[in-house]
């Protein structure tokens, strides 16, 4: 067996249900392997849960529950919840299964075999909610760093000697840049081990519950040393075949894990056992809510599962677009160096300008004209340079940011292709090429679905659902192998295209500002009226005043179809600069939804909202009438940004 591309994420402590802080390391790691997989890489993913520890048992007891049937209860819960997020872990570990418990125990009888383990006395504070152990000059205020109540211990224990390992760490950390990432993590690391390594306290009298210390059941071993051993039980070491799958080619986690046990201690484990140290550790940073680390200590708690189905409540966007969705958010904020606030408003605004106005546009536009313009299938011709260029650019960011974890950025560069089409749509403006018979037409409709189908391949380890629904409406099957983004046998001539169908209804957002007070208009000079002719009634003058009460700008129609029940009306969704609002206008004799769809109008925007047969309508559109009275929209004689103001 040749050897796998191994990707971990921390075991997470079985005190309470999986968050959304949790959830960004778990996606992060997910993505990795989606990615990989596409690269053609055979992946091994695995996460599990940590069950043993004072921690653990205590949160039991609480509970009123026995410590097994408590860890049952809420491991499954973790089963449950990663796969709701379409999270693809191949293996799930519990530090209570017997492989773990078999190699915790082996890795201890080597170290102490090898002279790295002594027994001694330790006093000290022990953080029980961390379970790590403090001096004295790390306490805050009598707290622990992390602000947790501490409790002095006096027990004779075990210890590694992990003191004898900083000159081999600092070695093995000089000659491998990536060995920590990012940089900043990394400086941390360095600092952490110039000020010397201690040796670390590696079990604790045993409470009736953890892995005994082998020949010594009055000990159990210390939970994070038994923690990180499961990244190699997992591979079932010390059987013979772990070789197969370690070391791991990335290992992902919090900031709070890395330095003092993810970056000192599980490497020095390592080279005191004589096994690899994975090739790289990923420590993002922290997603933070009120100012807090998220967490359920603090009350903050944000669900991943619940905010997607309250997205997709308020959206009426399916259940698995709006966890792709909530995987998006978490994508394309990962923070890395520093760390980053969520909150509810920041993530319905990212919703509407990522998803629904730049993703959902760039595809609904690009669909309803290849129907209108060519057919409804996906047409000949050549792919424009300038497109070319932008679909090869997109791929490279792609390929770089991953290549140092960074999803953050290859997410900004999935979108950079979405960002371009749109703007290459109104740059080439399909509707003129077709108004003018120009034969550039059909390659210049293809570079726009290359572009769609592109986006559709590096959105697919981020957003595998959407990516589908993308593959769909493109008529073709998901699109898996990463060496066919981008190119032409990727989107086959002829290949019928489905009709436009927004995956991302627009969110219509609860909190808005009070709208303000209009200002009354200074007073302006009146025009010399008109004498109009005799034969005509004389129309009710305005001053220019009255006029600059009607405030005119243009907008692109993005959708449109009939209002059930009526022959003449028509619901349109138009953009106008950074808003998009619903209108119905009665114009469907005259215009057909094709028709409409990517056409520039001019819309009256402070009209009060009116609903027309049950349905709400927040402007008008500007038309004339022909002869037999049916309406002839305005528009501007060439091209205006969205939103451009109309005197």
């Amino acid at each position: 067996m040749s050897k796998k591309y191994t990707i971990t994420t921390p075991i997470y402590y079985v005190n309470s249900v999986p968050h959304i802080g949790t959830a960004l390391t778990t996606l992060a790691a997910d993505v990795t392997a989606r990615y990989q997989k596409m690269r053609g890489r055979e992946v091994f993913f695995l996460t599990g849960t940590d069950e043993n520890g004072l921690k653990v048992k205590e949160a039991a007891e609480k509970a009123g529950k026995d410590p097994m049937a408590f860890v049952d209860e809420i491991s499954s819960k973790f089963k449950e919840i990663w796969p709701g997020m379409f999270i693809e872990f191949d293996d799930f570990i519990r530090t209570t299964e017997p492989r773990h418990r078999i190699a915790v125990q082996e890795f201890f009888r080597i170290l102490q075999e090898k002279g790295h383990i002594y027994t001694g006395t330790y006093e000290g504070w022990y953080d029980v909610s961390s379970e790590t152990f403090y001096k004295e000059s790390d306490l805050v205020d009598g707290k622990s760093p992390d602000g947790n109540e501490v409790r002095w211990v006096k027990e004779d224990n075990y210890f590694f000697r992990m003191s004898s390992f900083a000159e081999p760490l600092m070695a093995h950390i000089d000659a491998n840049p990536n060995f920590i990432l990012p940089e900043t993590r990394k400086n941390e690391v360095v600092s952490f081990i110039k000020q010397g390594l201690r040796d670390v306290c590696i079990s604790r009298a045993n409470p009736g519950w953890g892995i005994p210390v082998p020949g010594d059941d009055s000990q159990v071993v210390y939970v994070w040393f038994d923690a990180l051993i499961n990244y190699i039980a997992a591979t079932g070491w010390p059987k013979p075949g772990w070789e197969d799958y370690w070391p791991a080619e990335v290992q992902w986690m919090g900031k709070d894990i890395l330095t003092r046990f993810h970056a000192t201690l599980w490497p020095a484990m390592l080279l005191g056992v004589g096994l690899p140290l994975p090739e790289t550790l990923v420590g993002h940073a922290w997603l933070l809510m009120g100012g807090e680390k998220i967490s359920k200590s603090k009350g903050n708690v944000v669900a991943p599962l619940e905010l997607a189905a309250e997205l997709s409540e308020r959206s009426t966007c399916a259940l698995d677009v709006a966890i792709d969705a909530v995987r998006f958010y978490m994508a394309a904020t990962l923070p890395v160096d520093n760390d980053s606030v969520f909150t509810y408003e920041e993530f319905d605004r990212k919703y509407n300008t990522d998803l629904a106005n730049d993703l959902g546009n760039a595809l609904n536009r690009s669909l309803a004209m290849s129907h209108k313009f060519v057919g409804g299938s996906v047409p000949g011709g050549s792919v424009e340079e300038e497109a070319v260029q932008a679909i090869a650019k997109a791929k490279a960011d792609f390929e770089t940011a991953m290549v140092t974890f960074r999803i953050d950025h290859a997410t900004d560069a999935a979108w950079s292709v979405v960002r371009f089409l749109n703007k290459y749509i109104d740059t080439r403006a399909p509707w003129a090429l077709a108004k003018n018979n120009d034969p550039a037409l059909p390659g210049v409709i293809r570079s726009m679905l290359l572009c769609l189908r592109t986006a559709e391949g590096l959105v697919r380890s981020i957003m595998p659902k959407t990516a589908d629904a993308i593959a769909a409406q493109l008529g073709s099957s998901p699109l898996t192998d990463w060496s066919q983004i981008g190119t032409e046998g990727s989107l086959i001539e002829g290949t019928a295209l489905s009709q436009p169908k927004p995956i991302f209804p627009r969110l219509e957002l609860t909190k808005k500002e009070e709208p303000k007070k209009m200002e009354q208009p200074k007073p302006q000079p009146t025009a010399t009226p008109i004498p109009a002719q005799k034969e005509e009634a004389v129309a009710t003058e305005i001053t220019i005043d009255d006029f600059a009460k009607v405030k005119l700008k243009v907008g692109r129609v993005l959708e449109a179809e009939p209002v059930e029940g009526s022959d003449k009306l028509m619901k349109l969704q138009v953009v106008i600069g950074e808003e998009r609002r619903q209108i119905v206008a009665g114009i469907r004799k005259s215009y057909s939804a094709e028709d409409l769809i990517s056409r520039q109008v001019i819309v009256c925007v402070n009209l009060k909202p009116a609903k027309l047969r049950g349905v709400e309508s927040q402007g008008m559109l500007l038309a004339a009438t022909d002869a037999d009275g049916g309406a002839i929209l305005l528009q501007p004689d060439k091209e205006a940004p969205e939103g451009t103001g109309v005197k």
